[in-house]
């Protein structure tokens, strides 16, 4: 087994991002079949629970209130539609369930009560429950924890020097005090960014260094390329290339062997080639179904045709908790 890092320099991770593409591939799987059972992808469903409308001017975003895109601004959903969606992606082969909701900060109020309710019985179906819902204290943490949220999402998107370009209303240190509070509350770190942005191969390796030098790294990672949105300010970018989208995963899966490194958004514009690829570079979680919040996804059935072809499981729900999961 490969001793777990977390004093990765700068210049250890270029050269590892910038090595030979199929080395570098070949250097990630070894170490993915050597770590996990590198035939298993969890498989995640993603629901907005709260769509639209969000006070935030992150550039890639098409829920932002102040940009004009087809996003239609949604209330917070009911418990009742959470659970039917929740059924139909259990039936279907997901193991967790991921509820994201477009707002800055989650606040103490009957919404966050509906969603703590949410969480509760979704989780009590056997599924993992991953929440997104923005910055949160630790108290906001705990009572998720104690209500059966197994996992929070909260990306840092980018490197540190070019956060600013992406967005505005709140700080990278704003990121990084919210992934403190669910550590505190021994929530499971699902944490990774988006290529695609506008940024540089170095703003892509000074990423992974903040993710991978963490006293702990994410237990997720999703690598993210950029679904630019009519009416964003990153609407004209162009589509991220797969070298660069196996670069990222094949790095990832090298700098932090035990995480879940997730194939996120994207997907939808990649071959079942260049998934496979990813696959075999150590993606071994992905989103299913036919959106991820607001953006086009490949359906489950889609999704279920490559597993049997490519050999692919589905991992089970709740597998191999830590300790800090479930204390």
């Amino acid at each position: 087994m490969i001793t777990i890092r977390n004093d990765w320099t700068l210049a250890e991770i270029s050269d590892i991002y910038h090595s030979p593409l199929l080395d570098l591939i070949y250097r990630a799987a070894s170490i993915h079949r050597e770590n996990n059972a590198y035939s298993e992808v969890q498989v995640s469903s993603l629901v907005s629970i709260k769509t639209g409308g969000c006070k935030e001017d992150c550039s890639y975003c098409p829920q932002a209130a102040r940009y004009q895109t087809d996003v239609a601004v949604e209330p917070l959903m009911s418990v009742e539609k959470v659970l039917q969606l929740a059924e139909a992606a259990q039936a279907k082969g997901a193991s967790r369930l991921c509820l994201g909701a477009a707002w800055r900060e989650v606040r103490d109020n009957r919404d966050f009560d509906r969603v703590l309710e949410m969480v509760s019985q979704v989780n009590d179906m056997g599924m993992e429950v991953c929440c997104t819902l923005g910055m949160l204290t630790y108290e906001q943490a705990r009572k998720l924890k104690e209500a059966g949220c197994f996992a929070y999402n909260h990306n840092i998107d980018t490197s540190s020097e070019n956060y600013h370009n992406i967005i505005s209303t709140r700080t990278f240190d704003d990121r990084l005090n919210t992934l403190a509070h669910v550590r505190q509350a021994k929530l499971s770190v699902c944490c990774g960014g988006i290529v695609g942005l506008g940024e540089t191969d170095d703003d892509r390796i000074k990423m992974l260094h903040t993710l991978s030098t963490m006293d702990k790294h994410p237990d997720s990672v999703p690598i993210n390329a950029l679904v630019a949105v009519k009416g964003t300010p990153l609407e004209n970018n162009e589509r991220v290339t797969i070298d660069v989208m196996l670069r990222m995963i094949a790095t990832a899966r090298i700098l932090m062997p035990a995480s879940m490194v997730r194939l996120s958004a994207g997907r939808n514009e990649m071959s079942l080639a260049e998934q496979a690829l990813c696959f075999m570079a150590g993606a071994n979680s992905i989103f299913a179904g036919e959106k991820l919040l607001t953006t086009p996804n490949p359906a489950f059935d889609q999704d279920m045709q490559m597993f049997q072809l490519l050999g692919l499981t589905p991992r089970k729900a709740f597998k191999e908790n830590t300790e800090h999961q479930m204390a």
